[in-house]
């Protein structure tokens, strides 16, 4: 995944989470009003903190996005570092070819065995409006000494990073 130098500074360190996560949970709207999740793999973040993902055209997904003024909220997570991003923004679909070819990947012909010319292949672009990341500076071993502590004094451990950023 190619994650270019951000014009917002603040979402820097964001960016760095995706970029080693890469992975997201996509969360949209159902007709019903409840909340879906999937995983999603992200292809590239842009300048502006945009964060780009191949899709079908016919997914479910694509009308909840449509039908719900095109909110979306992305979840990466990495457990072992103890890193965390929630991303709230508005997704954008994109049929444009030029950049599935330049985002393409071999792993992607998985679903779409097609390949870049499949014509359900689409492009989600998720402009990011806000960012908020947790992220601890120390060891898992650290982490779990601070947490002990914590349930022995009843003081909150010191976990590390927290911040919301608006873009």
């Amino acid at each position: 995944m190619e994650t270019k130098p951000q014009t917002n500074r603040q979402l820097e360190k964001v960016m760095d989470i995706i970029e080693d996560v890469r992975i997201a949970m996509m969360t949209t709207v159902d007709e019903q009003g409840n909340l879906v999740s999937r995983p999603m793999a992200a292809l590239q973040v842009d300048e502006d903190g945009s964060i780009w993902f191949f899709t079908k055209r016919s997914s479910p997904k694509v009308d909840q996005i449509d039908n719900n003024d095109h909110r979306v909220n992305l979840s990466f997570a990495s457990v072992s570092d103890a890193d965390y991003v929630s991303v709230s923004g508005r997704a954008e679909e994109l049929d444009d070819r030029a950049k599935v070819n330049e985002l393409w990947n071999p792993i992607a012909k998985a679903w779409f065995p097609e390949g870049k010319d499949d014509p359900d292949l689409v492009l989600l672009k998720v402009h990011t409006d806000m960012a908020e990341y947790w992220s601890a500076n120390d060891s898992r071993m650290v982490r779990l000494f601070q947490q002990a502590t914590a349930a022995i004094t009843g003081n909150p451990p010191k976990m590390g990073e927290n911040e919301k950023v608006y873009n």
